[in-house]
């Protein structure tokens, strides 16, 4: 009895997704792309080293306490880090969009100088970080459509009603 003409042909691969709540399909897929761009050997897993390459083509600063602690935490024992553990490392950096608190943490990336508010420095600072062009008179607007008060500087709240799209048009 033959089995050639049973054989069934193999179910096409599928691509790993993950879940992630406040990150989109795309935001994740940005993650992967740094991920496997340090991932020299096709591994799977990047080492410490590789992690802090990693971690700052994301624009985080490895000098940065908090991304100390991240990979101090996630190298633990010395072995090398999957995609999963980043990608939790990564969110709880970012923190959930839609929570406040994670709002907050996004809000704490732009206001690099500790002010307590988002001004035309720090916008200027995020948007050429992202390479974004934007004129000094596009950044104004942004900031005068987001600020409730008029004092020229995005708050924590102002931020937080732009992320939730409660008030920015």
């Amino acid at each position: 009895m033959s089995l050639a003409g049973s054989r069934r042909p193999a179910p096409p691969r599928k691509k790993l997704t993950y879940d992630k709540p406040g990150l989109t399909e795309d935001e994740i897929d940005e993650i992967r792309e740094a991920f496997n761009l340090f991932d020299t050997d096709g591994s799977g897993t990047i080492d410490p080293a590789e992690l802090k390459a990693a971690m700052r083509s994301l624009g985080f600063e490895t000098k940065n306490p908090t991304i100390f602690q991240m990979i101090a935490d996630l190298d633990q024992d010395g072995t090398p880090i999957g995609f999963e553990d980043f990608l939790d490392a990564i969110t709880a950096k970012l923190g959930d969009r839609e929570t406040r608190e994670g709002i907050y943490k996004i809000f704490a990336l732009f206001d690099d100088d500790k002010t307590g508010g988002i001004s035309l420095k720090n916008l200027k600072r995020v948007s050429k970080e992202l390479g974004e062009t934007m004129t000094e008179d596009e950044l104004r607007e942004m900031i005068e459509r987001a600020d409730s008060d008029g004092d020229g500087v995005i708050t924590p709240e102002d931020f937080y009603n732009i992320m939730t799209k409660k008030t920015f048009p």
